[in-house]
């Protein structure tokens, strides 16, 4: 007979046993020949030997989930006890934690996937301000929102200020259907989207609700001064020049702040100039700016996302060379 006690002094005791008791008793029925105990921060195993190590292993997998993402599902309980398979404990364990940005939600992390994703991590952590430019699906808004989230987390920053131009693709504000909030959140979706997958619902409400968190149009930008904040511009392409350098002088005291876009979606009436381009080429040399191109070998989306950027981009290609040619009727 061997006894065992574990602390659970670094999680939530509540979470870890459940409301009654509920997830106590899952671990109980996994191990039937056990003799486990629980009292207050401490848990404590009696059996055999090697039934004890079998459960402390599960349950050092149970408090290492719970360090991470702050909760855990029955769903997930299960899951973790369940699986003795290598895959399943991989999946729970996070080998390379230096390399997470954050802890989302039900125990979903989030990484740099690409190299040059990973190079946006290590500009962020070296300058102020950062340039990055790519086609669609290449993660530069994603990866953006978790660097902003982790320096949140990390309490580098007191806030996060998240801003794209509403530009009318195609629609005009003035006769889309609500109020000027329903007319503008549709153009920042993809930003609440990010955050979703990385703050948990309740915790993100508070922050925005305290503007902690903060997305707003471009417009809104002017006249402010943002301090200890971390600022994204998205979709920057489609900004003027006077837009783009309102934007940057808008930065203070130790903020941080990144600049995505595509060059090849630009919505802007054909009368105007994308500011970015220009932005890009006199900001070039400036120490503390850095500038990373995505490309699609970045692609993390669907697998046709690839070979339709490739498809553009040949196409782009002939009509440079053959301004005037016919090829595509």
């Amino acid at each position: 007979m061997t006894e065992t006690i574990i602390n659970l002094e670094t999680v939530n005791p509540i979470e870890f046993f459940g409301v009654n008791n509920g997830k106590l008793d899952i671990l109980k029925k996994k191990f039937p020949l056990l003799k486990i105990l629980s009292r207050g921060t401490q848990i404590k195993l009696s059996g055999s030997p090697e039934q004890v190590d079998q459960a402390k292993e599960k349950i050092d997998l149970l408090i290492a989930y719970l360090e991470r993402n702050g909760q855990l599902s029955e769903n997930y309980l299960e899951q973790i006890l369940g699986g003795d398979d290598q895959e399943t404990v991989d999946a729970f364990v996070e080998r390379n934690p230096s390399e997470v940005l954050v802890f989302g939600p039900n125990g979903k992390t989030v990484r740099a996937r690409t190299q040059n994703q990973k190079r946006m991590v290590g500009a962020i952590d070296k300058n102020d301000i950062v340039f990055a430019i790519g086609p669609a699906g290449t993660g530069k808004t994603y990866t953006a929102v978790a660097l902003a989230v982790r320096a949140l987390k990390n309490k580098l920053v007191k806030k996060i200020i998240l801003t794209r131009p509403a530009v009318e693709a195609g629609e005009s504000l003035g006769f889309l259907p609500g109020d000027l909030k329903e007319k503008i959140d549709p153009y920042l979706r993809p930003l609440y989207d990010a955050l979703d997958d990385m703050i948990p619902a309740d915790k993100l409400g508070y922050y925005m609700s305290t503007r902690v968190i903060e997305i707003a149009p471009l417009a809104y930008m002017r006249g402010r001064t943002l301090d200890n904040a971390f600022i994204i511009l998205d979709e920057a392409q489609n900004t003027t020049d006077l837009q783009l350098k309102m934007f940057l002088t808008r930065i203070g005291a130790n903020a941080k702040a990144i600049i995505t876009g595509d060059m090849t979606q630009v919505d802007l009436p054909k009368n105007q100039r994308s500011g970015l381009e220009k932005g890009i080429r006199i900001l070039k040399n400036i120490d503390g700016i850095s500038h990373i191109e995505l490309d699609e070998e970045d692609v993390v989306r669907h697998r046709l996302v690839k070979a339709i950027i490739r498809a553009y981009d040949k196409d782009h290609k002939i009509d440079q060379e053959q301004p005037n040619s016919y090829h595509r009727r």
